[in-house]
Formats: C-alpha cells, structure tokens, sequence
C-alpha cells in the first residue's frame, strides 16, 4: 500500500527545516569567537604604555577594586603614578597597640610576651607548621580506601526518518510535509552509583612518604621554636638598643650642662676682668657642637623607639614607658666555652636540628622514588542501581577513557568487586628521573647540614669572642670614665679660681663626655653580645 503525500501548503514553512543546521553552526561560531575575545579583552585592565601611569579601577570609597577602570562622577584620582589612598588597606592591617597607664613601664619579658604573639613572623611559622602536620595527615590518608558517590539522571530525545514509503503510518508519530514517515523516541533514567578504591600494597612506597612529610614536619616545628628564638632575640637587642641611644642623650644633656657651666664661667670672667672674649667664644662654641651632639642623639633615640616597636609587631605610633636596665651588674669573669659546650649547643641549634631533618626527609623521599619500580596490589568495585529508559554512551565525569554506552530499559541492580595487581614495565625514564632527582636532593640537603653545622661552631665562636670584646671594653671604659671625672673637676675648678685655661677645662669635659659615651655602649654592647651568645647557642628562651 503506498502512502498518501500531504499537500505541500507553504514552500516557505521549508526554510526553517533546512537553515536549521546552519543557523546552530552560526550561533556556536559565534559564540566560540566572542568567548576567544574574553582572554585578550582583559589587556585592558593591564597598563596601557609603559610609559604611562597605570588608572586603577577605584571604588567610591576610594579601594583598589581589580578590572577595568571605570568612570564615577565625583571621584577624582591622583595624577601620574601617584596610587589612591585605599582605607581598608590601614583597616585590615593595622597592628596590635601597646596599652598605656601613667607610670606604667614595660620590661623586656613583657615586650617578649606581647612579641611572640603580635609579630607576624609568629604566626606565618604557626600557619607552616600546621600545614607540615596536614601534609601528614593527607599522605597517611592514602592507606585507606577511596569511596565515590555518583548520581546521573537525564533525559534523551531521538529523531528518526525513514524514506520506505511501503511502512505502515501508523507505526510513525508523524508525516513531514512531503509525507515521509517519522519516529521519535523520549525517555528519561537514572544511575546511582557507589564506586571503591583501595590501594593494598605497594612495597613500602607510603611508609616512606609518611616518613618523608614527618621529617618534614619536625623541620617546620623546629622552625617555629626557631621563629620565637628570632624574635625574642630581635626584640632584645632592639630593646638595649634602644636602652643606649637614650642613654647616649642623657649623657648629652649632662654634657650640655658641663658645658654651660664653663660658659657661663668664662662669661663671668670676663665680665671681672679677668678673661678674654676669646675663652667666651670658645666655650660657646663648646656648648653649640654639644647641643647638636644632643639633637642627633635624640633622633637616634626615637628611630630606636621605633624599631622597638616594630620589632615586637605592635603599632609604631605607641608612646609607653619602658624599663630603666642602666644599673645592672656586669659579670667579669671571663666565661670560655669549651669544645664539648660548643659541640651541645650545635646539636640544639633550631637550624642544625632544621637542616638534619631535611636531610633524613630527603633519604626517605629517595626510597619512595625506588618503590614506585615496584608493582603495587590493589582493589576497586562499585555498586550500581539504574533506573528508567533512555540511551547513555558514558557517564559524566567517569573520565575519557570511561566504557561507553550503557542502554537502560526498566531497572537494575549490579555489583562489582575487582582485584589486581600492576606491574609498571615502560614509562620513557620518568620513574629513573625521579629516583636520580630525589638523589640529588639528598645529597643537596647534606651539604647543607655540613654548611649548617659549620656556620654555627662560627656564629658560637664569634659570638663568645664578642662578648668577652665587650666585657673588656666595658672594664676599661670604667675605669677610663673615674679618670675622665678626675680631670674635668680639676680642670674646671682651677680655670674657675683663675689658675687654668678654659681650653684644658673643655679638652677635660670633652675627655669626660667621651668616657661616659665609650662605658654606656661598651655596657650595652655587652648586654646585646650576652644575647648573642645565648641566640647562637640555641639556648634563647
């Protein structure tokens, strides 16, 4: 029986039914050319010469925002390569301030303490160390199973159109327009599955990653005791610093007394008869070159302040009090450490301990990389409930080379369990590549630790040396200041009862100004040398 043809009502009704496939080209052309645009659109958020000032995109509130820049009545940027002043930057930045009472002074334990908690070389050492106990944590993850969930549902449309003029119409949904038959197929399904795997055995080659990231994680570790002994040592010697620059002008302005005294001294004479306008004009300029000694030495006070400050991570606009450490007691026994010392306070170094647990992670690492030559024993299955009625080639996310074509048709119920091992055979030299790498960084990270232990004997030696330097220094700095005191008392009691000069009572106060200045650095040096020698020990707490 031959099938009747429809009329033909409209040529024009078969236009869209052949410009179809065209215009689906048209629209993915289109859109693959306006999604290539977007990568190189973005130069316009880069400088556009480089020699011309970079226009931020800046919000209303005046903060660097990223993209283009755009235009906002009102909002005026800087000229040329000056940057708008961003708020949020001084708001998500600011330090931690120092609290001030009125007669409150700070020590330097208390410094210490608020050091070891405000200064960010704490916390970025804290977040490393945490991050080395995480990496454990993921590589002893790998000794238990891996278990997947999947869930995919969809639905699938098919066409179909035959030109065999002899099948019955009634078996098709519809006629085209020139009455050749058509099918078309709808279904929707769903796959639920829960995927296994489980590496079982692979001779050794986890044991020694574990290992490897434990070494790694006491190296961070020491490092952060390490971080704190850095910091304390910092804030120490920018504390005695500190201590001598203010010291250093408070001998000044005793100084500037001294030589006022004499000034006003040969004024009076002068006024009696009895000087010249030529020991008046020295000792003016006596009194001019000690009050700009003072100026200079006040400014070395407050940059110390300020790198004390900065030192113990807090706000550097602080203005608190701090304790006097002036009249301790020096110790001038002449303490010499001998080689055992020496050997004790290596081996507890945070970067000798730091560098000796690299190398071992290193050798770890090395037998790691000669596992993966051997096979490895492992397991997977999955558990699997499809249901409805459609035609799938792959599953989403099941990879390139996932098995295609799954026909579902009603529902079913499947598990799988699988075993094996895999034997590497051939993979260019990648695996010999690694080994021979992971060598070389064994044998790097020794050299270190001899570099290590090297510098260190040196640091203590030196450091010891420094100390002994300044406590000699200090010894005779005192004694040279009590004879600095003598002259000058003499000096300007004779020019005052008219038997001395005023220049041997200047050459006298300048003798004395020196003394005291030599003896207070000579005391702090020896104080910061003390804090050396104990940073370098790795004894610092």
């Amino acid at each position: 029986m031959t099938l009747p043809r429809l009329p033909r009502f409209l040529p024009v009704l078969a236009v869209p039914v052949l410009t179809v496939p065209v215009l689906i080209a048209a629209v993915l052309t289109g859109a693959v050319l306006m999604l290539a645009g977007c990568a190189t659109a973005e130069l316009a958020t880069a400088p556009a010469s480089p020699g011309q000032p970079w226009q931020p995109n800046v919000s209303a509130g005046g903060a660097l925002l990223p993209g283009r820049p755009g235009r906002r009545p009102g909002l005026s940027l800087p000229p040329g390569y000056t940057l708008p002043s961003d708020p949020s930057v001084v708001t998500h930045g600011t330090s931690r301030t120092l609290e001030a009472h009125p007669g409150q002074v700070y020590t330097l334990a208390e410094l210490i303490d608020v050091a070891q908690s405000a200064n960010p070389q704490t916390r970025r050492a804290w977040n490393t160390a945490r991050d080395a106990a995480l990496a454990v944590g993921i590589v002893k993850s790998t000794y238990l199973p891996y278990l997947t969930a999947t869930v995919v549902g969809g639905w699938s449309h098919s066409q179909s159109r035959t030109t065999n003029a002899s099948l019955d119409a009634g078996s098709y949904g519809a006629l085209d327009i020139d009455g050749t038959p058509q099918r078309h197929n709808d279904g929707s399904a769903e796959v639920q599955t829960i995927g296994l795997r489980w590496l079982l055995f692979d001779f050794g080659r986890r044991e020694a990653l574990v290992r490897t990231a434990r070494e790694a994680q006491l190296a961070t570790n020491v490092l952060f005791t390490a971080a704190h002994q850095k910091v304390i040592y910092s804030v120490t010697t920018a504390f005695y610093a500190h201590a001598a620059a203010a010291t250093r002008a408070r001998l000044l302005r005793g100084a500037l007394d001294n030589a006022q005294r004499v000034q006003a001294a040969a004024e009076m004479r002068l006024r009696q008869g009895q000087g010249t306008i030529v020991d008046v004009t020295q000792a003016r300029q006596a009194t001019a070159q000690v009050t700009l000694r003072l100026v200079q030495a006040q400014g070395e006070d407050e940059n110390t302040y300020l790198t004390l400050l900065t030192a113990a991570g807090v706000s550097a606009d602080a203005r608190v009090g701090l304790e006097d450490v002036s009249g301790r007691a020096l110790t001038m026994e002449d303490a010499r450490l001998s080689g055992e010392m020496v050997r004790r306070a290596v081996a507890r170094r945070p970067d000798v301990l730091a560098a000796y647990a690299a190398a071992r992670s290193a050798h770890h690492r090395v037998t790691a990389a000669r596992a993966a030559f051997l096979p490895s024993i492992f397991m997977t299955g999955n558990v699997a409930y499809a249901t409805g009625r459609t035609n799938l080639t792959s599953i989403p996310g099941a990879g390139a080379d996932s098995a295609p074509t799954l026909n579902l048709s009603g529902n079913r119920f499947s598990t799988l369990i699988l075993g094996g091992i895999s034997v590497p055979i051939f993979d260019g030299g990648l695996r010999a590549a690694m080994v021979k790498r992971a060598q070389d960084q064994e044998d790097s990270a020794e050299a270190t630790l001899r570099q290590t232990v090297n510098d260190s004997v040196q640091q203590i030696v030196a450091a010891e040396n420094a100390l002994h330097t300044s406590l000699s220094a200090y010894d005779a700095a005192s004694k040279l200041r009590v004879a600095s005191q003598t002259s000058f008392d003499a000096s300007f009691a004779a020019y005052r009862n008219g038997t001395g000069s005023v220049t041997q009572a200047e050459l006298a106060r300048n003798g004395l100004l020196d003394a005291d200045i030599s003896r207070s650095d000579a005391y702090y040096a020896a104080l910061i040398a003390a804090a050396g020698l104990g940073f370098s020990t790795g004894s610092l707490g």
